[in-house]
């Protein structure tokens, strides 16, 4: 048995035209059966019209006041403990896609399915599904059949079928091109976008299958997994915010999609100047070339290690450095401050390329770089004591184990050793600290400095489509359906990092994401429903930027209504 009751305070003005006074009713809901009693009355309209310039206005003031006081909305519920649920009644609902749906809806990705159905023809909805697909990527992760049956968390409930997805699939791949030219011009009526500035930088993805074919292809994988790959090119504004993306083959040349992307970004973008910066593996002479044009430049890392032999000397020379902002000269070997950064710079010109070197030098970089290589000692260390010494790369921890198989008098052992190669270790010390970059631009050091810092927010963007989004392994076979994954998966980086945006950046992305798979609600039958979630920082965040709340202790069914329209 429920016992119900629901009470709330209204504004009434009863009486003949000029005889007509004001009165708050207190209106009950209990069992399906309403009552009403006058609580306060307020006063003839004749005086309230003298004492206030808007009578009804004043009225509903101290309504509201009433209302507070009273606990406007209270519902008291009384459950049953014998009486069953009913079979196959809905009982959880996740809230947190209203956020992001709010955002969804103010790009305009609706209007831009309009217009792709229109051309394609078909009929299923393209944007319910393409919705359904990016809020779950962000929200419970999983594959497409998955996402059908978790999508039915959402207030909303799907109007789709496993078929339609796979074909919408498609068409998202044929229209991959315009979605995200349009994506970039509608997100201009929202915020604005700091594409002066475009980072750029590639990863892969795994799959977990035997044989490679024409698109998933064998070739270094970021993971150091033995499966076929494919490659995403990833383009991103100076606000963090992704811009433009690229898959390609996994046994193809990162350094050959910079050009053919930013040549389509410019085109369909209408960009009037962005200078471009990578990291020192996509930055070819090619690339780097290609952006020495007008209105373009590039920043890019560059290894003090690999530098030709006259500017390795000049760059660990410990005399003849600056600080911004000053005109003195200083020896880094007498530098005791870990928070000042040193640089020197000058043109120089390689195979006929003039290109300005700019190294810089901080003894907490040098102190960041020493704790990371003696970590990877102590596991050496341990790899030799496993047994598990062998395979290595210029990355690896196991660079530093050093391997002997001949005797001093120079004959073969009768057994392998393996000792630290403290060699190894003396020539890595050498480069501590230093860290260099190349560019075309004269702006001051500083802020070339600063830019390039910059870099990790699109290696971040990565990281969250790998570990949050779970973007790989990817189950799917078809070419043109593994495409509009990551197209779906580009889409939900988009509206995430534009949702952190409008939170300000005061969160990291395991909070936010974290926090919008946790706002889950019950339903209270026939009434509304309960939040189950914890209020915190973030969710009155949400709320209030948004303009609307889901943390009352109930959601009316009518209050959602209204909440759902607000974000569609």
């Amino acid at each position: 048995m429920v016992h119900l009751i629901q009470c709330c305070m209204r504004l009434s003005i009863k009486g003949r035209p000029n005889s007509q006074s004001m009165y708050i009713i207190k209106s009950t809901y209990e069992n399906g059966a309403s009552s009403s009693k006058v609580v306060k009355k307020l006063g003839t309209m004749k005086e309230l019209k003298i004492a206030h310039d808007d009578p009804i206005a004043w009225g509903k003031s101290q309504v509201e006041l009433l209302n507070t006081e009273y606990y406007k909305g209270d519902i008291s519920v009384i459950f049953s403990q014998t009486k069953k649920i009913d079979d196959d009644f809905q009982n959880s609902f996740s809230g947190g896609y209203l956020f992001l749906q709010k955002i969804y809806n103010e790009l305009d990705i609706g209007g831009i399915c309009e217009q792709i159905s229109t051309k394609h023809k078909f009929e299923f909805d393209l944007n319910q599904i393409l919705s359904r697909l990016v809020f779950s990527r962000i929200l419970f992760p999983a594959s497409k059949h998955a996402t059908l049956e978790l999508s039915k968390k959402f207030f909303e409930q799907p109007k789709f079928e496993l078929q339609h997805i796979y074909r919408a699939l498609e068409i998202i791949t044929k229209e991959t091109d315009y979605i995200q030219s349009r994506l970039y011009a509608n997100s201009l009526n929202i915020c604005k976008r700091s594409t002066g500035i475009l980072y750029f930088d590639c990863t892969n993805y795994f799959f977990e299958i035997e044989e490679a074919d024409d698109f998933r292809k064998y070739g270094y994988s970021k993971e150091h997994r033995p499966n076929p790959i494919v490659q995403m090119g990833l383009f991103m504004d100076a606000d963090g915010i992704p811009l433009a993306f690229c898959m390609f083959a996994g046994n193809e040349s990162e350094q050959l999609q910079l050009q053919p992307l930013e040549k389509k970004i410019l085109a369909d973008f209408n960009l009037a100047k962005i200078i471009v910066c990578t990291d020192a593996g996509l930055s070819s002479l090619a690339n780097r070339k290609f952006n020495n044009a007008p209105n373009r430049g590039f920043i890019t890392t560059q290894s003090v290690k690999k530098l030709v032999g006259h500017l390795k000397d000049w760059a660990l020379d410990p005399k003849g450095w600056s600080i911004s902002g000053c005109e003195k000269t200083y020896n880094i070997s007498e530098a005791t401050d870990k928070e000042t950064v040193f640089y020197k710079e000058r043109w120089i010109n390689e195979n006929k390329f003039s290109q300005r070197l700019i190294v810089t030098f901080s003894l907490k970089y040098k102190e960041y770089n020493r704790k990371i290589r003696d970590a990877q000692i102590e596991r050496a260390k341990k790899a030799m004591t496993s047994g598990k010494a062998e395979t290595v790369n210029q990355n690896n921890h196991k660079r530093f184990i050093k391997k002997t198989s001949v005797t001093q008098d120079g004959e073969l052992a009768s057994k392998t050793f393996y000792e630290i190669d403290q060699n190894t270790i003396a020539e890595e010390e050498k480069y501590d600290g230093f860290y260099g970059t190349c560019t075309n631009i004269s702006d001051g050091v500083a802020e070339i400095i600063k830019v390039n810092q910059r870099r990790w927010e699109i290696e971040e963007c990565f990281r969250i489509m790998k570990s949050e989004f779970k973007a790989r392994p990817v189950f799917l076979k078809r070419e043109d359906r593994i495409r509009a994954h990551f197209m779906t998966c580009f889409l939900a980086l988009v509206l995430y990092r534009l949702l952190e945006k409008r939170l300000d950046n005061k969160f990291t992305y395991h909070q936010i994401i974290d926090g919008l798979r946790e706002m889950n609600f019950t339903r209270l039958p026939k009434e509304g429903y309960i939040p189950s979630y914890t209020r915190t920082d973030l969710t009155n965040a949400l709320h209030e930027k948004f303009g609307f709340r889901t943390d009352t202790q109930i959601i009316t069914q009518s209050t959602l209504k209204k909440i759902i329209q607000s974000t569609t």
